[in-house]
């Protein structure tokens, strides 16, 4: 975890966003909109997106404002929680449209990205889903963009480095019975085969209410594999498979490709959760920049607590924002932002050295619809996180 100490310097680092020190009581307000889940089980995600957003913002918004043009701006959060919902996602999406709002993160997952499409491409919104559909990112679609790393990216660099770290030779897969972790579960199915790994198990679900997981998770150990992914696993469910696997006896490697939530796992597994492998925030210490230290000390002073999660999901503000700065006619024109993304290039603020803002995703997609992030994986040790290595994405 970062030390947790604002950086007095850090303002400097934030200096491709042209802060102004205009009274605020001068400024415009741009609105920004957020559609995704902050109740139930996978609230998790959305409440980083949430919080991300609103830290960054506030902290613009306390140096002045950024700049667009000729005008400064205060940025405004505007939040919809769509419950996991895919008829919420378009209700809130519509709701962004009958507010102007042209730029959007969320939603969270595959059912309410692909649901609100037809609405942000009708309206002219640009949104930032942080769900894998390859269909969403690809021609002919243009008006979404990968805010992480995908499942299908992820995934075989993290099972290739078990295999080559850990002689991995057999996997398991398990996954609730919904279409975001099913499609997540199908995707590692491909890439275990197409590493050369031997899948003993690819077709045991459950119930988004299941409550006991003993029954779930038993004809799986059984069959005795030294990994077992939890695809598209939510932070509340986590906790509760790997108590049933630990219970139950397995000592093989456990793994997701979705993100967690060390809190989570502390308290719902406890030691059971060491050596937990999931997808982490994409920044480690000894890449983040002043700023985002400043950034996770801000958040932790904000809201109480700090997911590590946030350290990618604080980068779709800054991207949208950049993006919008270079080509200052894209605040009103999405058509100008996106005509803008292949050759958008910007400091990056939460990084050391020299590390840019670019749009990426022409060997995923044939088209750049994906946020440059360090893939960060981590593994869980003792109630936080640790990093087990560090990749990049096309």
């Amino acid at each position: 975890m970062y030390r947790r100490t604002i950086i007095k310097g850090a303002a400097v680092a934030l200096a491709s966003l042209a802060l102004t020190t205009a009274a605020h009581a001068e400024n415009d307000t741009l609105k920004i909109g957020f559609v995704g889940v902050t109740s139930g089980p996978a609230a998790a995600w959305g409440i980083s997106n949430v919080r991300s957003m609103e830290t960054r913002a506030a902290w613009i918004n306390e140096i002045g404002g950024v700049q667009i043009g000729d005008k400064t701006y205060d940025i405004e959060i505007v939040t919809f929680d769509d419950q996991k919902d895919p008829k919420r996602a378009i209700a809130g999406m519509e709701k962004m449209a009958q507010e102007g709002i042209r730029y959007v993160v969320g939603p969270n997952v595959d059912d309410g990205a692909a649901a609100v499409r037809p609405v942000a491409e009708a309206n002219g919104i640009v949104y930032f889903p942080y769900a894998f559909p390859k269909e969403l990112y690809s021609p002919p679609a243009s008006n979404a963009v990968l805010g992480m790393v995908a499942n299908y990216q992820s995934g075989p660099a993290i099972y290739k480095y078990l295999m080559e770290s850990k002689g991995v030779k057999t996997v398991a897969f398990v996954a609730a019975n919904e279409s975001d972790p099913l499609s997540q579960r199908d995707g590692g199915v491909m890439a275990a085969n197409a590493l050369g790994m031997e899948v003993v198990s690819d077709n045991v679900t459950y119930q988004v209410d299941t409550s006991d997981f003993t029954p779930v998770i038993t004809p799986v150990i059984r069959t005795q594999p030294d990994l077992l992914v939890l695809s598209g696993v939510s932070p509340a469910h986590a906790p509760q498979l790997i108590r049933s696997a630990r219970e139950l006896g397995y000592e093989g490697l456990i793994s997701t490709e979705t993100a967690q939530d060390a809190t989570v796992l502390r308290e719902g597994a406890g030691e059971l959760a060491n050596g937990f492998i999931s997808v982490g925030g994409a920044s480690t210490p000894e890449i983040a920049s002043d700023a985002m230290v400043e950034f996770v000390d801000r958040y932790t002073k904000m809201f109480g607590e700090y997911n590590d999660e946030s350290n990618t999901k604080v980068y779709a503000l800054e991207y949208i924002l950049e993006t919008i700065r270079a080509n200052p006619q894209a605040i009103d024109d999405v058509e100008v932002f996106k005509a803008a993304m292949d050759d958008f290039e910007a400091p990056n603020p939460f990084m050391k050295g020299n590390a840019a803002l670019k749009y990426v995703g022409m060997t995923s997609f044939g088209q750049k619809r994906q946020v440059a992030v360090p893939l960060v994986v981590n593994v869980y040790r003792d109630g936080a996180f640790e990093t087990l290595f560090v990749a990049e994405v096309d």
